[in-house]
């Protein structure tokens, strides 16, 4: 149950937010990771005996160096979910369910696990079109990620105002590319998103706008707010215009979760784009901190984070160095 909505037609800064609705505790970690870094498309805690429930590596997994710097939260220690590099490419993983997520079977091409395919992103590309580009690279591999056969679909962003979506659907990867593509949730394909949100007032249709937390109300809902937001006299208000419409789409913490099919939301995250820097907020803590990348972008070590630490407020650059 989560969401993106990304604010790239105001003059003062591109922003982005999502929120991560779970049944569980995904245990994030912020982390940095250099440039220069080696990395693997096989899922990070594939050989961790200790897991009662094993993820599967990924055949053919593919290695790579990464080009750019960037910051972002892992989930399960397995995997980078969301960040942004060095040159303001952002990308988001999120749910989509396993019966409508049906990626390429395995074929010649390295394979990049689902949990790290933004990592890949973040690595290798400068721009959406720079990705868009190279899509076919490699292979987009699901293996069961701790015993679960999950799905997933993928938005990307830029300093420019371009954006995309991209979703396995039928084997193959489906991409929306364009700057209208600014809002993302869950289940179904962004195509029925769309012609849903065609019903409702301000999008051609006459229905009134939609309360529920299902993420069909949640994507038109974002996408209605999102319309409204008043131009920001400065950065500080574009960062708060996106976390208000990320928290307008989210799911109050503690409610009663009983009927199996609502799952809370775990943190927030928002980034700048224009200025390369990195927001987080855990619903379990009353303060936003934030990470600085262009103060980190020359360090060569890996840094980490534990971004639920109800200590962290404000601008913690300096203590992710300290974590050297």
């Amino acid at each position: 149950m989560c969401t993106r909505i990304f604010w790239n037609d105001n003059t003062v800064a591109k922003t982005v937010s999502r929120c991560l609705d779970w049944a569980i505790n995904d245990d994030p970690e912020l982390r940095f990771f250099p440039r220069g870094e080696e990395h693997t498309g096989d899922p990070l805690g594939a050989t961790d005996a200790a897991s009662a429930a094993p993820t599967d590596h990924v055949a053919h997994a593919h290695t790579w160096t990464s080009r750019y710097a960037s910051v972002g939260v892992t989930m399960w220690g397995q995997g980078t979910i969301d960040g942004l590099n060095e040159k303001g490419l952002a990308a988001h993983t999120r749910y989509l369910d396993a019966d409508e997520a049906v990626f390429a079977p395995e074929d010649d091409r390295p394979a990049v696990a689902h949990i790290q395919w933004a990592q890949y992103i973040l690595d290798a590309y400068a721009t959406v079109a720079e990705a868009i580009a190279d899509l076919e690279r490699v292979r987009i591999a699901a293996p069961r990620i701790r015993g679960q056969h999950m799905g997933g679909h993928m938005a990307i962003e830029d300093p420019s105002g371009d954006a995309a979506i991209i979703e396995p659907i039928g084997g193959r990867l489906v991409v929306h590319h364009g700057p209208e593509y600014t809002v993302m949730s869950n289940s179904p394909s962004l195509d029925q998103q769309l012609a849903n949100r065609a019903r409702y007032r301000g999008f051609g249709g006459n229905e009134s706008l939609p309360g529920d937390i299902a993420s069909l109300d949640r994507f038109v809902r974002a996408s209605y707010f999102l319309k409204y937001l008043p131009e920001p006299e400065n950065v500080e208000q574009a960062v708060a215009g996106v976390f208000q419409l990320i928290q307008n789409v989210s799911v109050p913490y503690g409610a009663p979760y009983t009927d199996g099919s609502v799952y809370p939301t775990w943190w927030h995250s928002a980034a700048d784009l224009t200025n390369r820097t990195y927001y987080f907020e855990s619903t379990r803590s009353p303060s936003v901190f934030w990470i600085d990348l262009d103060t980190l972008v020359d360090t060569g070590t890996p840094l980490r984070l534990n971004p639920r630490d109800v200590r962290l407020v404000g601008d913690e650059t300096e203590r992710l160095l300290a974590s050297a």
